[in-house]
């Protein structure tokens, strides 16, 4: 049975799916446009770090960073770092973590849950999977700017 639960960035599989992430962002997205995170950036205390398991074998993580408002009003989250293991693609790990972190939101009384992706085909079943969940395209949030490859989402909760 597949479990998501807190986990450690910096932990030796996870280290290691993250580094497989931030090759491929990297190969496939201009450096400029990459905004992907390294396991020590996942680490900071406005970041919560999931896994998705099972039986101790990793399958997939994820993780929610807290946006606060430029007045400290509203909270907001970013989804960050979403990654399957080759292996356990096509088996509903992705969509597993994403309801997982989106309940978190919810728990936290967050207004909206933004994400960044690439505009590339690689990155077409992921814009896929969040339409299917109910986010739809908006303006860069945050720090972002326009950049013609990314594709800024959110989901109001």
């Amino acid at each position: 049975m597949i479990h998501v639960e807190p986990d450690d960035p910096a932990r030796a599989d996870v280290n290691q799916l993250l580094s497989e992430h931030l090759a491929d962002m990297f190969a496939t997205s201009p450096a400029e446009s990459v905004h992907a995170l390294d396991h020590s950036a996942l680490s900071a205390t406005s970041i919560t770090f999931w896994t998705a398991r099972d039986g101790g074998t990793l399958l997939g993580c994820g993780a929610l960073k807290l946006i606060e408002s430029s007045d400290g009003a509203a909270k907001h989250g970013e989804i960050k770092s979403m990654r399957t293991t080759a292996s356990a693609r096509g088996r509903g790990v992705a969509t597993l973590v994403l309801k997982h972190i989106l309940d978190e939101g919810r728990s936290r009384n967050y207004e909206h849950i933004f994400l960044e992706t690439g505009t590339e085909d690689y990155f077409a079943p992921a814009r896929r999977l969040y339409v299917r969940n109910g986010f739809t395209e908006c303006p860069p949030f945050a720090d972002y700017t326009l950049d013609p490859h990314s594709v800024f989402m959110e989901l109001r909760l």
